[in-house]
């Protein structure tokens, strides 16, 4: 309440009034000045965003493994394809056993992107809820056998006996699992049930089987043609029969390797994972396209490189010839890979839909690629 006394004038109310309504009126033009700035930042957070994102990154950091199913990057990485791709982006590479210990590594930001299975791929987004990794293209098909002693005549003879695979949760880990549900027998993660599976690393395996402490191993190759060439194994089932080309048009072939890529380093730097693309299919054409001894003495030097050895040339004619290169992931394939995962116990069912981004690779490919629904192409 203002006191009003005798002989004071009405002009302080007023001029307090005027204060007030000016101190006001400073206050609004602040905070729509804040709203203006905020707005102006915006705007200009939106238009710099597309060009933060099509930065190229300063280095790619590339998994893949020493095997010839990864062949593609063998010959990517040794004949300086994806190098000369990328740029002025640099390229570190780092060479691996089994898809597992490429998703940890991968999911840590050890590494970018890299060539793996199918199926480690697949766990990682669905633990992940499709936030972790994207499929960008296939490297590989075929080339994975369960090889077992002479001695055993059919997956009958197998109940009771010990046989391995690369990884707990990886491509032949599964297929091994699922194969053998199908024909009644049980397995579990930790190697009891009717058939003891022991993940073991792919060297391990070759002397193992060959000191017969393995009744069998479900390997990819070169591995599988090791053990039948230099352990004295037989081949008791070839992967690609189980696959009749219903899921993609393709009888008998199935994906063994695949080219996936952390989906943060892809939204940052796409004109690098394009980059890697093109020398990713550059890669596959060169060796659809080589004649055979070159292509084998090229990849087997690639192989002493990353793996201290080469092959002996019978293994890497037998192992070539049971591959087939392309950049088709073979999505159509990939629900049922989920499946066998589930009934394995190395997975849990999951929707797989934007597992698959395509776009990339559509753009440098001579061919559509499709993503079977699962994703972007």
């Amino acid at each position: 309440m203002t006191r009003i006394v005798a002989g004071e004038s009405q002009t302080p109310k007023r001029r307090r009034a005027l204060e007030v309504a000016l101190a006001v009126g400073l206050v609004l033009l602040i905070s729509v000045g804040a709203v203006v700035a905020s707005a102006v930042a915006r705007d200009s957070n939106a238009s710099a965003a597309p060009d933060a994102a099509g930065t190229p990154a300063a280095e790619l950091k590339l998994g893949y493994f020493g095997n010839i199913t990864h062949a593609p990057a063998l010959v990517g990485v040794k004949q300086g394809l994806i190098a000369k791709n990328l740029g002025d982006t640099k390229l570190s590479t780092q060479v691996f056993n089994a898809g597992p210990a490429a998703i940890e590594a991968l999911n840590a930001g050890a590494i970018d992107a890299t060539y793996i299975g199918p199926n480690p791929a697949i766990n990682s987004f669905v633990k992940s809820k499709g936030e972790s990794v994207s499929v960008i293209a296939g490297a590989a098909s075929g080339g994975a056998q369960l090889v077992v002693k002479p001695e055993i005549k059919s997956a009958a003879d197998l109940k009771g006996k010990t046989l391995a695979s690369p990884q707990l949760g990886g491509t032949q880990d599964v297929a091994l699992r699922a194969w053998l549900g199908k024909q009644g027998y049980k397995t579990t993660p930790d190697g009891g049930g009717d058939v003891a599976i022991n993940p073991t690393e792919n060297a391990q395996t070759l002397k193992l089987f060959q000191d017969g402490k393995l009744d069998g191993a479900w390997v990819p190759e070169p591995w599988a043609s090791r053990l039948v060439l230099q352990a004295g194994a037989k081949v008791l089932v070839d992967e690609k029969d189980l696959w009749d080309g219903s899921l993609t048009g393709k009888p008998g072939e199935f994906p063994t390797t695949i080219l996936i890529v952390n989906k943060k380093f892809a939204a940052e730097h796409p004109q690098t994972v394009e980059a890697l693309l093109k020398g990713h299919v550059q890669a596959v054409k060169w060796l659809n396209d080589t004649p055979s001894a070159e292509k084998a003495a090229v990849v087997n030097a690639a192989l002493k490189q990353d793996a201290g050895k080469a092959l002996a040339p019978n293994v890497i004619d037998r192992s070539l010839k049971n591959i087939v290169f392309t950049v088709d992931p073979l999505a159509g394939t990939y629900k049922k890979l989920l499946q066998d995962g589930v009934d394995a116990g190395t997975t849990k069912q999951a929707d797989l839909n934007g597992l698959f981004d395509l776009r990339a690779l559509n753009s440098v490919a001579t061919e559509k690629i499709t993503a079977a629904g699962l994703g972007q192409d």
